[in-house]
Formats: C-alpha cells, sequence, structure tokens
C-alpha cells in the first residue's frame, strides 16, 4: 500500500466544494490510489491502489436511507449544482440518497465516475474534467 488514510484526508481537506474536486483527484492519484467507491448511506470510502489492495474512511455521518426510487433527471440537477459550487459534501450526499444514488466509483485512470443505485446498477456516467 502506497498511500494512507491520513494522506487523503489531508488532500481532501482542501475540497471546499465540487470546484476544487479535479484537484483532489490529481493530489491522489499522485499518492497511488487508482480508483475509489463511496457509499451513501454512512459516507464510508474504499481507497484502492494498483494492486487491488485498499484503505478505508469507515462511517462519516449517521446513515442515511438510500431512495427505492432512482430520479436520475432531478439527480443531474443536484448534482450540476453541486459541481459549480452552490451545495456542500453533506448536502450532496444527501441528494444522492433522495435520489435513489447508493454511491459512486471514480476512476481516476479513465477519469470516470459512475453513480450507481441500491442494485448496483450504473445510472450516470460523467468524464472528470482534469486540470
Amino acid at each position: 500500500m502506497k498511500f494512507t488514510i491520513e494522506q487523503i484526508k489531508t488532500a481532501h481537506q482542501k475540497v471546499k466544494s465540487g470546484e476544487d474536486f479535479p484537484q483532489y483527484i490529481k493530489d491522489i492519484k499522485k499518492l497511488g490510489v487508482s480508483y475509489y467507491t463511496s457509499y451513501v448511506a454512512d459516507g464510508n470510502t474504499a481507497y484502492f491502489d494498483t494492486e487491488n489492495e485498499s484503505v478505508s474512511t469507515g462511517s462519516k455521518y449517521d446513515t442515511r436511507v438510500i431512495s427505492q426510487n432512482t430520479d436520475i433527471e432531478n439527480f443531474k440537477t443536484r448534482l450540476q449544482l453541486h459541481q459549480q459550487g452552490g451545495t456542500d459534501y453533506l448536502t450532496f450526499c444527501k441528494d444522492c440518497a433522495d435520489n435513489g444514488i447508493e454511491g459512486w466509483k471514480m476512476d481516476l485512470n479513465a477519469m470516470t465516475c459512475t453513480y450507481f443505485d441500491k442494485e448496483g446498477n450504473e445510472v450516470l456516467i460523467e468524464q472528470v474534467p482534469s486540470l
């Protein structure tokens, strides 16, 4: 394992809104993160290196109920607002839960973010802007 949760947390502390996200990705990619998966229910994020070894943050907040109904159009609206700096991370996680988004997988090599529902179905794949 090339990186630690502490190193990732240090990089993440610089993120104030969705606008700061591309720099965060660049920073953790330098640490050796290949991809990570974040879960909306409790905020746990698992970070993986190229050998598929991982470290996890553990639960970050009280458990959220994920809606059974996926409202992709409303989610896209809320995601865009977040990416433009209009919401903080916890609000974004609530928006995910309300719209049936279980979590997302961020692939730092392909530079894609794949949002998925409770059944693990991919509901939206976005290209992440690079710096």
